[in-house]
């Protein structure tokens, strides 16, 4: 059995993006204090800008045992993908605005605090997910456009309220239209949305158990799960007599058109066919023995 201190035995890499909210000139400095306070003097401590992140993940997945990474979503979920089933063991750490898989793990949206309590007392954690044309997602991906409500929230966040107002009616418009087809294996149908959620945040599946979560929603529901908070919707939704819950390994989604989609919190791209497979280990994190308060 691997011991706590057996972890952290290693080469250590911790990546901070210097482009995200929560990592400024001090961060580097406050992450080397949290090491030196562990014992661990051997970490390289890399600050890097968004255009060089990409050539700074390669080379730490190359070398290092442990990888920190210090990011808003789409940072974290490069390097959760860089690491995969058998490259380093992960800490993301929360530095953005959702910090949807940070959250998930360490329940705070201090990276100080996730980075404090999981150095002082690491266990291993392996990562299920699922993977859609390429990209992967750890948390839940968010299919049709209702998810469009998500781009008239960042916009309210960033003070652009004109621009929010336009894609607000953008998104109206297309949630009005612009349904979906699903299939789930043994049920298929039409929604307006579809939501495919990973073990690690359903409050449905354990952590154990090797599937998805997919669910279809009406419009009215599948609104104010997307265009609110997709964290704080986890509750009563599935109360909801509208809503076609499955547990599935395999989701297909198709869309009349080019199909909205959000991965983790960040948009991608795809065609109007979305085909969804279960990934029993999507990478392997470190996480504290006891969860910290958040």
């Amino acid at each position: 059995m691997t011991s706590s201190a057996d972890l952290l035995r290693g080469p250590i890499v911790a990546i901070l993006n210097t482009g995200s909210g929560s990592c400024d000139a001090s961060s580097a400095g406050q992450a080397e204090a949290l090491f030196a306070a562990e014992g661990l003097a051997d970490v390289d401590v890399v600050a890097v800008t968004p255009d060089r992140l990409s050539d700074a993940l390669d080379a730490a997945v190359a070398k290092a045992k442990v990888l920190i990474v210090l990011g808003g979503d789409g940072t974290i979920g490069t390097a959760a993908t860089r690491c995969g089933e058998t490259g380093p063991l992960l800490i993301p750490l929360p530095g953005g605005t959702m910090n949807m898989l940070p959250k998930a793990l360490y329940g705070t949206s201090d990276w100080r605090e996730a980075l404090t309590a999981t150095l002082a007392a690491p266990r291993l954690q392996t990562v299920s997910g699922g993977e859609l044309a390429g990209h992967r997602f750890y948390c839940a991906a968010i299919l049709g456009a209702p998810s469009l409500w998500a781009d008239a929230r960042e916009a309210v966040r960033e003070g652009h309220l004109l621009d929010a107002a336009q894609k607000a009616v953008t998104a109206t418009r297309r949630s009005l239209s612009d349904a979906v087809d699903f299939d789930f294996g043994e049920t298929s149908g039409s929604g307006d949305a579809v939501a495919v959620i990973c073990p690690l945040v359903s409050d449905a599946l354990t952590g154990h158990e090797r599937a998805l979560e997919a669910v279809a929603l009406d419009l009215k529901t599948a609104t104010a799960l997307f265009g609110l908070a997709f964290h704080a919707a986890y509750d009563g939704w599935r109360n909801d007599p509208s809503v076609i819950r499955v547990t599935t390994r395999n989701v297909t989604v198709t869309g009349h058109g080019a199909l909205p989609t959000i991965l983790d919190g960040e948009k991608v791209r795809i065609g109007r066919k979305a085909e969804i497979r279960f990934l029993p280990v999507a990478f392997r994190a470190l996480v504290p023995t006891q969860a910290p308060l958040g």
